[in-house]
């Protein structure tokens, strides 16, 4: 059976893609900062699918940790078929505001940490086959703070590298969604009812990874859920970055 290796899988999409993945038969590694939720969430699956479920306990802002996960990617005699770089964290939009320690761990974990195991990943699938998703945001098309920033690196490497690495049998997809129904949210002390969103702008967490998964297997570069969010992407590029900045310090996605 396929096996696929989830950052941030304790909860949020990270917990869905895992369940969709065990639903299809997928063995998992689950990797997260604590263990006692990927315990929970292992035993779940193994039990309702059969599955071999492997909990890697990792702090992906922690440059040993990191090496622990690549290295497991890297394991020829397990190998990893699909890696999920799903792992992430938000903070508030005001960036002078901020402790810069904060904001290093930010970009380590949504930045270095994915481009330090796409690496691992793609050396260890080329020629043989394989699929890597990164977790982006449609926040990625906009200009916000260093959450978008992160965002767009990866939309603009996971493009690259898709076009890159197709001939080799891997496919690099960037997944953005919109606002979704998840815990990132709470884990900041938001709540969706707080963040002046339109209930109809927000996604269920079970139709992003359920359309990100078809996107990556069809060997798209970047997949955006809902017709709603396509169209808004659209309109990001043509509208001026001042006004879409504006509305952007609306909500968290």
């Amino acid at each position: 059976m396929p096996t696929a290796l989830i950052t941030g899988a304790s909860a949020g999409l990270g917990a869905e893609f895992a369940r969709q993945l065990a639903a299809k038969g997928a063995d998992l590694v689950l990797v997260a900062r604590g263990t006692d939720a990927l315990n929970t969430l292992a035993g779940e699956l193994r039990t309702q699918h059969g599955v071999a479920v492997e909990v890697l306990a990792a702090d992906l802002a922690q440059e040993s940790d990191v090496t622990r996960v690549a290295e497991r990617i890297a394991d020829a005699g397990h190998p990893i078929d699909l890696l999920v770089n799903n792992a992430g964290f938000g903070l508030p939009l005001q960036f002078a505001d901020n402790d810069i320690e904060d904001e290093v761990r930010h970009l380590r974990v949504h930045v270095e940490a994915s481009m330090r195991l796409m690496h691992a990943g793609i050396r260890a699938m080329r020629g043989r086959g394989g699929r890597i998703i990164n977790v982006a945001s449609v926040a990625g098309f906009i200009s916000r703070s260093t959450y978008s920033a992160c965002k767009s690196w990866l939309i603009g490497f996971s493009r690259w590298a898709n076009a890159e690495y197709s001939r080799e049998g891997v496919s690099v997809t960037a997944v953005c969604p919109g606002f979704t129904h998840t815990s990132f949210h709470a884990r900041m002390g938001l709540a969706p009812g707080h963040e002046g969103v339109p209930g109809p702008m927000w996604l269920d967490a079970a139709d992003v990874v359920r359309e990100g998964l078809r996107d990556a297997a069809r060997g798209r570069s970047v997949s955006i859920p809902s017709l709603r969010y396509k169209v808004i992407v659209a309109l990001s590029r043509v509208l001026p970055s001042s006004l879409t900045a504006g509305v952007a310090r609306r909500g968290r996605v």
